[in-house]
Formats: C-alpha cells, sequence, structure tokens
C-alpha cells in the first residue's frame, strides 16, 4: 500500500503511467505498448483532464504531448512542476515545429522528449529511464 500522494509503483518494472495525448489512435498505441511492458496505464485526452487525474492519483511517469486542446502540453508541465515538483514527465510531439517545443519541455524539467514518430523500443526506454 502506497501513502497518498505517491506514484504507485505496483511491481518491479510495473509502474502507473498516465498519458496525456489527444489523437484516440496514438493513444492506443501508447497504451497497448505499455500495457504489455507490463504497466498500468491512464489515458486522458488533454492536459485539463491530466492535472485532474494526476492531482486524484499521482502516476509514476506522465507521458504527455506538447500539442492539444483546452491546455497544451507546455502549460501542463508547468502546472505539474509546480504542484509536484518531483513528476516524472517524458514529452512527445509531432508538431511541425515539435524540435524547437520539445527543447522547452527539456528545458521545463522532461526527462526524456521523443519526436513523433518514434520506435516502441525508444519510448519504453523512455519510461525505463524516469522510472
Amino acid at each position: 500500500m502506497t501513502s497518498p500522494g505517491a506514484p504507485d509503483h505496483t511491481a518491479a518494472g510495473m509502474a502507473r503511467i498516465l498519458v496525456i495525448e489527444d489523437d484516440p489512435e496514438m493513444q492506443r498505441s501508447l497504451e497497448k505498448a505499455l500495457r504489455l511492458a507490463g504497466h498500468e496505464v491512464t489515458l486522458t485526452s488533454d492536459g485539463q483532464e491530466g492535472m485532474k487525474s494526476y492531482r486524484l492519483d499521482p502516476a509514476a511517469v506522465v507521458i504527455t504531448d506538447l500539442f492539444m486542446p483546452n491546455q497544451d502540453g507546455i502549460e501542463t508541465m508547468i502546472n505539474l512542476r509546480r504542484e509536484f515538483p518531483e513528476a516524472k514527465i517524458v514529452a512527445i510531439s509531432g508538431n511541425i515545429s515539435a524540435s524547437s517545443m520539445l527543447s522547452v519541455a527539456k528545458k521545463l524539467g522532461a526527462i526524456v522528449v521523443l519526436e513523433k514518430p518514434f520506435a516502441i523500443d525508444a519510448l519504453l526506454a523512455a519510461v525505463d529511464k524516469a522510472l
């Protein structure tokens, strides 16, 4: 049993991952890959939903897209850092200006940044590094 507010590491190598991604196809791909790797996955579609989810039950790792409706990934990362400085974040993006935004995400404390499309192995390595 973990204490409230502590990220949930259910077993060695297994963790709860919060995915904040607005593209349903990308959500399904990330969820499938992470579940096959033994992780528990929570899916949200934008930064506002992601923040609500993290506040209710902090995840071991947050994977966030940078370009989303309602609240983008940069704003979400700023909010996470302000409220939960220990949050472990992996930033992903496939937008035309992804590389400049990913460098901003890195400056905001993303442990790993990945430009879409990326290999599943790269995603799993990013999660392992974050854990």
